[in-house]
Parts: C-alpha cells; structure tokens; sequence
C-alpha cells in the first residue's frame, strides 16, 4: 500500500487528503472510497489512459484507493496526478520517497497536468503542514509565486513526475521550480479603467465616497436616472488603499477557490468590485448550492459589493445583507457541509427616490403619489438601512457640468488624504484586528467617539426627529469620526458631526421632511 499527499478545500481553507492506494491480487478491479464526488469517480479512464499513453502498464489485479480522511466530502478532478502517482509507485522501484511530496493536477487521456482550481490554499496549507515539496500544474505557476517556505515545483505531464521519482541519475526532464515574486513590484501593474477626474459635478456624493473610502463606511447613493450613480459607484474602487500582501491573498484564495482567478497574474492585484444583477438568486448572492461554493458576497471580499437599483433586487437576497455587514462573514449551511466565507466588504447601492425617478429632481418633476413613493422606499427593510452609514442625494448633471472641459480632482488625489486617514485610524487601533472606522466594537466607539455639549446638542436634536435607532446612532458616530481623521482633527467637533447627521437622507425621506 502507497499513501500519496494530496489536498482537499473546505470554504476557502486547505486540508491534507492521503490518497492511499493498494493494489491486491485478483480479478481486476477498481475501486474507489472516501467520499469522492463524480468528477473523481470518472478519473478512473483518465488515469488509466495517461498511465498507458506514458508507455506504462497499467496494473492488473484489484486496485482499491482510499481517499483519507474518509469523513470529508472529496471534489474535483484534483486528485488525478496523485492517484496516479500512487498506482505507478505500487507497481514501479520508486528512487524517492513520497513522504515529503503532495501533488495537485488533472490528468488528460494522454498524460497532460491540467490546469485546477484551490492551488493558492492547497499551497497554504503545505506551508502550515510543513510538507516541504509540491507538484502542481503548470498552468498553475503564477498563482504559486507567491507562496514561499516550500519548494513547489510545476509539470506539464505524467511522465514528467515519472522521470523524477523513477530516475537513478539526474533526470532527463527536470521539473520547473517556481521562484517566488515581489508583492510590492506586482502591485504596481495595479490598473482602474474608471477616475474620479472624468466624474461631472457630484461634489457632494464624491466628498460621501470619500468619507466611505476613509472610514470602511457603506453609502447608498439616491437619485434619478442618468445622474451618475454608477459611475460613481465603480470610482469608488480606485480611491481605495491598495490591498496588502495579507489581503490580497485571502481575497486570491476565494477568487481560486470559485475558479475566478486571472492565470495572467496569479493574485488579486486592485480590490474586488462585484455588481450582480437584480436577479441574483439568493445561492449566487450569498454562496452555496450542493456543495458550498462562494457567492457575490465573498468574492467582494475586501472589496466593494455593489448593488445597482437597489430595491429590485428580491426582499430575502437583501436580508441576506445583515449577517456579513455586521460579522464581517456569511455562513452558508448545506446537508453535506457547513462553512463560513469571509466577507469584509464595503457596501455601495443606489436607488431612485421613488418608481418614476425623479422624486425631487430639480430638473424633472416626479408623477408618483406619496403612498406610492412610501411603497417604493419601503422595499428596503430599516434594519438593512441602518447598517448603511450614509445616505446620499445624487441630482442630475447640468449642461454647463457636462460640456466643463476642465477635469476635476482625480481618483490619486483623493486616494492619498484616504491614506492619511487610514493611517490616523491604523495608529488609534494599534494591533488589534480593526484597520478602519466603520469596523469598531461598542467599547471604541465610547471610548474614540466622545462628544462635547454642541455636539451632544445636536445630535440629540437629529435623534428625536428622525426617530434614529441604536444603530444609526453609532453610525453617526463613527462616520463623524472619519470626518475628524480626514480634518486631522483628534476631537469630534460640531462641523464633524453636522455633516455626518446630513448624511442621512433617507431617513429624512421615510418621515416625510
């Protein structure tokens, strides 16, 4: 019996699979246990055409292959090289040992390693596991350049892996090793196809997404069609701090794991910015299906989630919203398995103020009826609209805003005083796991949030008449905050918090004002 490392992935996470592989006399046979999904099962003919297109024999007798642990659900075609290389071990003078190896890799019918999804984790977990060699695909390379303390190696088919394990000598085919890339360098092939310099007027919802991109805040941006909502919107991204290493690879592994990962790179380089559609089922928002997969929520994992016309999208996908905005996470249970998918993210909507559009435009006049405008507003739930810090009025662009040939401030400019408020907010919260404003725990929001008399004043004054809850209270807070760090200011001052009451408006809408 030959026991070959292999890996399997739970949610975005890694775990070691032992493919244990025995070969017994009698009549011929093939089986396969631990749980393996169809796409394994049917491995079968493509191991075997590969082993015999290498010019191999394949084995004749009753071959039984255990997928360990047998407790774990196994998918993907993953699993193909290391069976492989578990039956030729059985049957072959092996010149290494496979103890310290894992494998990863498809198997075309005549030998060639293809190209398979979960590598980054896979790697990962090597790392953690101590195994010191890993053969994956080469199609893979790019996205194993930035795992290091390993040797990986990449090959291009079976008899490859063969040659090396098989070899007295030196091999005749030396495998690629893969030589680990400077994040930082990387970084700078970071490219936005939107600017905030190409944004027509929109002072105000440019200065609220400013505000967001400083503090980590969700904004819902209100107006009628054609005011630049979405383009706004899809700016946000690009005012951002740059991903870090870390983040970038927790995001790389979710994009791995879903198969969304750009093989010209190998990593997530610039924030995720994901749009479903209206019609998103609920499976494709938050993740899911027979076995769980990640949905919108995570891919837009340290990113921005947007969500165009918000409130046609159905009551129960948004509702879905609440778990991740408040916990940073989603978990997704199924009958075979439960996992929890990381969801930091920042949340950017848009809505018109009521069925026609133009609920007051100063440009357009609105035909619908306050019962209907009420109906419209009231497919947001109030707990959903309270997770959202700011709420702001979009207007439509003005000629003269449109045929303006000077270009305003663009998207470097702003990023640079987000940075200098992050920077602020990195240094209040030491080494703790919080990195922005938005993301603070009732005991910081006391303890970095506290207010004067004018303040108190007017705050309260915005309390009784809004008729604020809890939450929105201590959004309030926190985005008058964000207000200070981008002031430079260490207090909350009453300016701060006026601005960020103003940022409100659909609770000004809901109650009529």
């Amino acid at each position: 019996m030959i026991a070959v490392k292999s890996f399997g992935i739970s949610g975005v996470d890694g775990y070691v699979i032992d493919v244990e592989v025995d070969i017994a006399k009698g009549l011929p046979g093939y089986t396969l246990v631990g749980l393996p999904d169809n796409a394994i099962k049917e491995g079968k003919e493509r191991v075997k055409s590969a082993i015999i297109n290498i010019n191999q024999k394949f084995p004749i007798g009753n071959v039984v292959i255990n997928l360990a642990p047998a407790s774990t659900k196994k998918e993907g075609a993953n699993y193909d090289l290391p069976i492989a290389v578990g039956i030729l071990a059985n049957t072959l003078p092996f010149t290494k040992t496979l103890r310290d190896w894992a494998f990863i890799g498809e198997l075309s019918l005549n030998g060639e390693i293809r190209r398979v999804n979960g590598v980054l984790p896979s790697l990962l977990t090597a790392v953690k596991e101590k195994i010191k060699n890993v053969i994956i695909p080469e199609d893979n390379y790019d996205e194993a350049c930035f795992v290091d303390g390993i040797n990986i190696y990449t090959a291009k088919n079976l008899a490859e892996v063969l040659d090396l394990f098989t070899s007295t000598n030196e091999p005749t085919t030396a495998l690629r090793q893969v030589v680990p890339v400077d994040f930082k360098t990387m970084l700078q092939e970071a490219k936005y196809v939107c600017d905030m310099k190409y944004v027509r007027g929109q002072f105000v919802a440019k200065r609220a997404l400013e505000i967001a991109a400083a503090g980590g805040h969700n904004i819902l941006l209100i107006g009628p069609p054609g005011s630049g909502k979405t383009m706004l919107a899809k700016c946000f991204q690009t005012i951002l701090p740059p991903l870090t290493f870390s983040e970038s690879l927790e995001t790389t592994k979710i994009h791995s794991c879903a198969g969304l990962l750009d093989a010209q790179h190998g990593i997530v380089l610039t924030r995720p910015f994901r749009s479903p559609h209206h019609t998103a089922s609920a499976v494709a928002l938050a993740g899911g299906g027979k076995y769980a997969r990640p949905g919108e929520i995570s891919l837009a994992h340290n990113g921005v989630l947007f969500l165009d016309e918000m409130p046609e999208y159905n009551r129960s996908c948004l509702e879905l919203l609440r778990q991740p905005l408040e916990d940073n996470c989603i978990t997704i249970s199924r009958a075979a398995v439960t996992v929890d998918y990381p969801a930091s993210f920042v949340l950017v909507a848009s809505m018109n103020p009521c069925p026609c559009g133009y609920y007051g435009s100063r440009l357009n006049k609105c035909h619908c009826t306050q019962s209907n405008i009420q109906k419209y507003l009231g497919k947001i739930s109030g707990p959903l609209l309270d997770r959202i810090d700011l709420h702001i009025e979009v207007d439509q662009v003005t000629y003269d805003d449109l045929t303006n040939t000077q270009l305003a401030e663009d998207s470097a400019t702003i990023r640079q005083r987000v940075l200098a408020a992050r920077q602020i907010q990195n240094q209040r919260f030491g080494n703790s796991k919080i990195h922005c404003n938005a993301k603070m725990d009732a005991p910081m929001v006391k303890e970095y949030c506290q207010l004067d008399a004018e303040c108190e004043k007017i705050l309260k004054a915005a309390f009784d008449n809004l008729h604020l809850s809890a939450r929105a209270y201590t959004r309030i807070l926190k985005v008058a905050r964000t207000i200070a760090d981008l002031a430079g200011s260490v207090n909350i001052s009453s300016a701060h918090i006026s601005e960020a009451v103003s940022y409100r408006s659909l609770d000004r809408f809901n109650r009529g004002q």
